[in-house]
This record gives C-alpha cells, sequence and structure tokens, in this order.
C-alpha cells in the first residue's frame, strides 16, 4: 500500500490508514445473466488520510474512463427525494443570486438533467457536462437539456470560456469526490466561472461520514472524502474561497460550500468558521480523530452478519430494497449472497434484470417484493429511508418489517 501513498492534492507521502474494506468490484459494474460465469475484476478499497492536508481518499485502481463508461447505470431521477432536493435547490439559488434570462448555469456531472430542467423551467440558461454517453441522452432527449459528453478540468473550461459560456454559477453535487485529478477538476472551475459568479459544491461531510459509521459510502468511485477543512485547502489552492457553508440531511449529512474568487473578496459568512471548528474539535486536523472509525465499521458487519444469520435460522426471507452503489460496498464487504439476502429490488429500469457486482444477488421490480412478501426488507439506500418506507408500507400488512443496516443495524418498529 504504502508505495502507492501519494496525495491526490498536495503530493504528500505521508498518510494513516483510516478503513480497509477489502476487495471489491466496482460497485455501479452490474452484471447481465451472460455475465454470471465470466470473472470479475476486484479491487483493493482502502481509505487513508494525507497528514499534510488531512485530504481522506482511496488509492487509485481504476481510470474514471472505466467507472463511467457508456454503461453507466446511475440515474438520478429515479428517487423522489433527489429530485425534491434539486427542484428546491434550483429555486433558492435562482432566488439568491439574481439568475434570470441572461444568466448561465452549468451544472459538472449534470446526470440525466434532473437539476438542470428546475433551471430551465424557470427561464435560467443551462448548459450540462456528463461524461457518460448513455446518461448525457437521456438529459437531451427526455428534457431537453444542452448537455457536453466529456470530463470537467482546465482544458474544457477554457474550452466553454472561449466559446462565451462562462458561468454565473456552477452547480457541482455529488462530484468532487469522484474526481481522481483534484488539481485540475478545480482549476476548472476558477477558468469557468465568471468574476462575480458562485459555485456550489454539494458532498457527504466526512464528519458525518465517520460519526454515522457510513462506511458504504465508500466505493471506487469516489476518489476522495471531504472535510470542509481539506475543501478549503484545495479550493484556495485555486484561488478560490468558501464564501457560506449549509448542511444539509441529504446522503446521511452533507455540506453545500458556496464558494466565489478569493480576489472577489467576499467576506465569509459565520457559518464557515463554525463548521471549521466543529471539525477540529472532532480531531479532523489529528491522527487520533480517525483511528476509531475502522474498528466501528467492524462492529457493524458483525451486527448485520448476526442478524441474517439468526433471521435465516428462525426460517424468516430476507429481501433488499434498492441497488445503489453504497449497498454493494456493504453486500460486498459483510460477504453477504442470496444465501442470506434472497434478492433485491430497485426502481431503475437500468438495473433490473441484472446482479449485484460481487455477491451476484439478483435485482427486481419492486412489485416483487409484494408478491413474495419476505418477512424482513433490508433497506440498502438508508438515507432515503422515509420513502422507501413510504412507498413500500404494504409489507406491514403481512407483519414484515423494515431494516436499517446503517449507523448500525435497526429492526424498525
Amino acid at each position: 500500500m504504502a508505495e502507492r501513498r501519494v496525495c491526490r492534492f498536495c503530493g504528500a507521502t505521508k498518510g494513516h490508514p483510516v478503513v480497509d474494506l477489502g476487495m471489491q468490484p466496482p460497485s455501479n459494474r452490474f452484471l447481465g445473466p451472460d455475465q454470471l460465469n465470466q470473472g470479475e475484476m476486484f479491487f483493493p478499497l482502502r481509505a487513508w488520510v494525507c497528514t499534510d492536508c488531512w485530504l481522506v481518499q482511496l488509492e487509485d485502481f481504476q481510470s474514471p474512463e472505466d467507472l463511467f463508461a457508456n454503461d453507466y447505470v446511475y440515474f438520478s431521477s429515479y428517487s423522489d427525494t433527489w429530485r425534491d432536493h434539486a427542484r428546491r435547490y434550483a429555486g433558492a439559488m435562482t432566488a439568491r443570486y439574481g439568475l434570470d434570462a441572461d444568466s448561465l448555469v452549468v451544472e459538472i456531472a449534470s446526470n440525466d438533467g434532473y437539476l438542470l430542467e428546475y433551471f430551465k423551467q424557470g427561464g435560467v440558461p443551462v448548459l450540462g457536462i456528463e461524461p457518460a454517453a448513455n446518461v448525457a441522452a437521456v438529459a437531451v432527449a427526455e428534457r431537453g437539456i444542452p448537455t457536453e459528453v466529456r470530463f470537467f478540468g482546465r482544458e474544457t473550461a477554457g474550452d466553454l470560456v472561449r466559446r462565451g459560456k462562462a458561468a454565473d454559477l456552477i452547480a457541482a453535487n455529488n462530484v468532487l469526490a469522484h474526481v481522481p485529478d483534484l488539481n485540475d477538476f478545480v482549476g476548472g472551475f476558477k477558468r469557468l466561472l465568471k468574476p462575480a459568479g458562485t459555485i456550489t459544491f454539494e458532498f457527504p461531510h466526512l464528519l458525518r461520514t465517520m460519526e454515522g459509521n457510513q462506511f458504504d459510502t465508500i466505493y471506487h468511485e469516489h476518489f476522495s472524502y471531504l472535510s470542509v477543512l481539506a475543501a478549503e485547502r484545495i479550493l484556495a489552492a485555486h484561488g478560490l474561497a468558501i464564501v457560506d457553508i449549509e448542511e444539509l440531511p441529504t446522503h446521511g449529512g452533507s455540506v453545500r460550500l458556496h464558494v466565489a474568487h478569493a480576489e472577489a473578496g467576499r467576506a465569509p459568512g459565520p457559518a464557515v468558521a463554525r463548521v471549521l471548528a466543529e471539525e477540529r474539535a472532532a480531531g479532523l486536523d489529528r491522527v487520533e480523530g480517525y483511528e476509531a472509525f475502522g474498528r466501528r465499521v467492524a462492529e457493524v458487519k458483525r451486527r448485520l452478519l448476526t442478524f441474517l444469520i439468526e433471521a435465516r435460522d428462525a426460517g424468516k426471507r430476507v429481501a433488499g430494497y434498492g441497488a445503489p452503489a453504497k449497498g454493494n460496498t456493504l453486500l460486498v464487504y459483510c460477504g453477504v449472497r442470496e444465501d442470506l439476502l434472497d434478492y433485491t429490488v430497485d426502481r431503475s429500469p437500468h438495473k433490473q434484470g441484472k446482479f449485484l457486482p460481487g455477491t451476484h444477488i439478483p435485482v427486481h421490480p419492486p412489485e416483487r417484493i409484494l408478491q413474495t412478501k419476505p418477512d424482513y426488507v433490508l433497506i440498502l439506500p438508508w438515507n432515503l429511508r422515509d420513502e422507501v418506507m413510504d412507498k413500500m408500507a404494504a409489507i406491514r400488512d403481512w407483519g414484515g418489517r423494515f431494516v436499517l443496516p446503517i449507523p448500525d443495524v435497526r429492526v424498525m418498529p
């Protein structure tokens, strides 16, 4: 491990292990029936923290081109909760920054256009940048969102600016963690942003990830796991400054950073100092702050396996709900296969009829649960538990119960 441990931001070689989740396949590399007898590639999934800049990160084993290929299966629009989050974001940013028909909103990693459509409905011009061609095609064909199929960085930003597409607002929701070359990526924002413009970065807050034992959010597509302490250093190195922070409930606890050109001189709001102080108090600027996380992760694994084994021994049937990337990390790390989880379901037709990577658990439409009436439904996208429990409330008609795996195994009343 040591020979690969070079910080992707500052280049330091000093680091400390955070958690080791063993060998894992790419978490969104779902399998078709004809692939079940073929070999799968597994890669180490180990997070470590740079003790110079405090960026938590993975070693590089796969390129973004491999991870975000043309058969990419994640489509944001299949979650009602996430669509509502996007709608509220668009309304709030339009009002806060006075966006209108003369503005331009650019979203980086725009997926299927689920967010930009709300700006478009409000009369604000938009542009999406999305590297997965199959996902971008949906944004164009179904939502009429102009989308360029390319990775983002300094070169892409420079090309956009030359074409008159500098941005008043750049949205970057849950993408900063997906980038191996952080410096090229963040440097692109510096180039693309208009002098008085704003960038918003949303990402799961490392502090909440560790507090909530959310180890399943670690997978190969997420190259970095960000504290505000680390993000502030990365942004400052590229002439950008955090001017406000919103704390959000999404993904188990996220932050939305409002970022501007440092030379714009915008004074930071009080939330910036408050969140940084909270991170320091939790030890995120010291090795000691990271040492207990791995032990708690192992405890969750043992408790989940104990529940599933005892349920099976008692003759109970357990099915899953959802096929998110985080669920695949959880199941592979815990060694859960069909002997403990009969199947899982997902609303996305892009996942139905396929099999989970690593575990080969089949993915069915949600109706499968109503047909087979399992005793327990394990909610793999636990961050959407309220939406899932509302949509699948009928399981209580036969005495079925929901189970949450994170932050600890809990059978819901």
